[in-house]
């Protein structure tokens, strides 16, 4: 089992892709996660260019990556939040429009049908991403909501994302929604809730980020082991508590870094995740597809983390042991 290690492009938005794909080559990375924002993926190109999709590709085959995930963090984020002015620096203009929250949602459903398309055109088999949550501001507990109001929330999402999901099983193509904190999807309880929501459509499963279990206080390896059929793809991120007593694992708003911060993101291998217990639980769960860098480290340098990150991984990716009946 050869799983390939692959950059998320995310955190290198600022880079035009021609640089970032030399670059990460160069690291070392067999492949790329494609973001849907900067130049990495401009979507609604691919309908109007027909040779939009080729270029891309072709641009990454001279540098021998490969590209199987793409990424549509931040405009399905768009489809199921109550919209604010933070959505207006996540969303293309044209998502924006004149900022009515629910035509930013309406039209967040329609980018990603048209990100389901682009990712047919380049042959992609996972989507990865957000989707949002209409009761992410409830998690403080008070008020507390009541089961109507639940009951909403998850029968929007399911409006929202019923006919972008039938666009991925048309395509033969797999949404993994990153469960982490401000979707529906966050910890164990709430992710069982999302799927049940979607009466366990297999278009919908999950990414795995141990970095957001981790700092929750989830053991990493032990959501694997509980969604070991749902594991659509795997980010790759490390994270470190510094609970000192004065510090929390609530949001404080300060920036990262920052030395009052409960938590803060580190490079793979420089944090506090138990990373072989990790990768034997993900080999446990038959889990063959990428490892993928979504590198985030306030405190070191981006070029020489995203080449230690790559190193770090290759070490950790090693297979998982063949049962030899006799043995």
């Amino acid at each position: 089992m050869t799983r390939p290690i692959l950059l998320f492009t995310g955190p290198w938005a600022d880079w035009p892709l021609d640089q970032l794909a030399s670059r990460a080559a160069d690291w070392g990375y067999q492949g790329l996660e494609l973001c849907t924002w900067g130049d990495h993926l401009e979507v609604q190109r691919v309908p109007a260019e027909p040779d939009y999709c080729t270029a891309k590709l072709d641009l990454l085959n001279r540098n021998e990556l490969q590209v199987p995930v793409i990424a549509a963090h931040r405009i399905g984020q768009a489809t199921c939040d109550p919209i604010d002015r933070r959505h207006q620096r996540l969303v293309p203009d044209y998502v924006w429009g004149d900022g009515d929250p629910q035509g930013v949602q309406a039209r967040a459903v329609e980018e990603m049908l048209a990100i389901v398309r682009a990712a047919e055109q380049l042959g992609v088999g996972v989507i990865s991403g957000f989707t949002g949550s209409p009761i992410w501001s409830y998690i403080g507990g008070w008020p507390p909501p009541d089961p109507d109001t639940l009951a909403e929330a998850y029968a929007f999402f399911v409006r929202q994302w019923t006919p972008i999901l039938d666009a991925c099983a048309e395509a033969g193509i797999r949404f993994a929604c990153e469960v982490h904190p401000g979707q529906l999807a966050f910890d164990i309880p709430s992710t069982e809730a999302t799927l049940a929501a979607l009466n366990h459509r297999p278009e919908f499963g999950l990414t795995i980020d141990p970095s957001h279990l981790f700092w929750q206080g989830i053991e990493p390896a032990e959501f694997v082991r509980q969604f070991a059929d749902r594991i659509y793809h795997i980010h790759i991120k490390d994270a470190a508590l510094t609970l000192t007593g004065r510090t929390s694992l609530l949001c404080d708003h300060l920036p990262r870094g920052d030395a009052r911060r409960g938590w803060d993101f580190r490079s793979p291998g420089h944090g506090g995740i138990d990373w072989d217990l990790f990768i034997r639980a993900v080999n446990a769960a038959g889990y063959e597809g990428p490892l993928s860098v979504d590198w985030s480290d306030a405190s070191m340098d981006r070029e020489y983390g995203a080449e230690d990150a790559c190193q770090f991984v290759q070490r950790l990716n090693f297979p998982g042991r063949t049962v030899n009946r006799a043995d």
